[in-house]
């Protein structure tokens, strides 16, 4: 951490006085989420997410590539995470932070290898061709708990996101543009959702959803990625004091909840943006058609 970031004593101990009266100093409670506001682009698979103060730019895009030989079948997942000084001067510029590592870390463990999504339908012809699919991640705004806010931002674009049609001839494949035939959804099979704990006072004092200046007097901190059946993914804790089993499960069941929260909300931003496609792609065809009309009662 930068020193110069550091919170000052008189900081710590208002927040520490606040978290034991069961009080936070942005004025939620202890259990409390930021509130979440998920943007989407005019292209498929992007998207913004905004946790409180923190946002975070999602970006899908795809290329065609030749597969490992030992997974013939199996196309290619990846994530790249960027942090630039812009979002916080924590960040230094050209400079992989730990922090960007461990995002990057998660996002791998979390998304791909709890194999969320269907690698073997990204196989265009087996041994030869295979989609990669490739997320950016770019944080826009750093006010803690950048983890979840990645995590929203990933899933949603991948849910969000569309890759192109194609037709084999010959063995020989060719990508159709997209206003040519109806682009092809991901096969997700669930929702993974990290939900971040900090631990405070030898870990009596817990919240959810770290802001910045809880993260930086934390004492320990722990990532819980659940899905919405409630099935867990991964249990991420690096260093920082050690918990009680009963703490991790109290935990889990405080994820559980916050997860179906949050997959609720990115189902409704999906609805929601799918229904305003739907009604703009309305409006056009009826223009053209009044277009159309207009011309061949009037030629030319």
């Amino acid at each position: 951490m930068n020193r110069e970031l550091e919170p000052s004593i008189n900081e710590k101990n208002f927040l520490y006085e606040a978290l034991r009266q069961g009080k936070r100093i942005d004025g939620r409670g202890i259990y409390d989420v930021r509130n979440i506001k998920i943007t989407f682009g005019n292209q498929y698979g992007h998207v913004q997410v905004q946790l409180g103060k923190t946002r975070v730019f999602a970006n899908v895009s795809w290329e065609v590539v030749k597969p490992y030989p030992d997974q013939p079948t199996e196309g290619f997942l990846r994530f790249n995470t960027e942090m630039s000084p812009m979002a916080s001067p924590e960040f230094e510029p050209e400079k992989l932070s730990e922090l960007e590592v461990i995002v990057s870390r998660l996002l791998e463990k979390s998304l791909r290898r709890s194999r969320a999504i269907d690698t073997e339908g990204l196989c265009i012809i087996a041994g030869e061709k295979v989609w990669s699919i490739r997320v950016d991640i770019r944080v826009l705004d750093h006010e803690g708990n950048i983890t979840d806010c990645a995590c929203i931002a990933a899933i949603a674009a991948l849910y969000h996101f569309r890759r192109p049609e194609y037709v084999i001839e010959d063995d020989e494949v060719t990508i159709l543009p997209l206003d040519q035939c109806n682009p092809v959804p991901l096969s997700i099979h669930h929702t993974p959702i990290c939900i971040s704990f900090a631990f405070f006072d030898e870990g009596d004092l817990m919240v959810v959803d770290p802001n910045l200046l809880e993260e930086q007097v934390k004492e320990g901190d722990m990532t819980i990625t659940l899905n919405s059946h409630k099935e867990l993914c991964i249990i991420h804790k690096a260093g920082g004091i050690p918990l009680e089993i009963d703490q991790i499960l109290r935990c889990t069941k405080i994820a559980s909840v916050k997860v179906s929260e949050i997959t609720e909300l990115i189902n409704n931003a999906l609805k929601e943006d799918e229904e305003k496609r739907e009604l703009a792609t309305g409006i056009v065809s009826k223009k053209i058609k009044a277009e159309v009309e207009a011309t061949s009662l009037h030629p030319r």
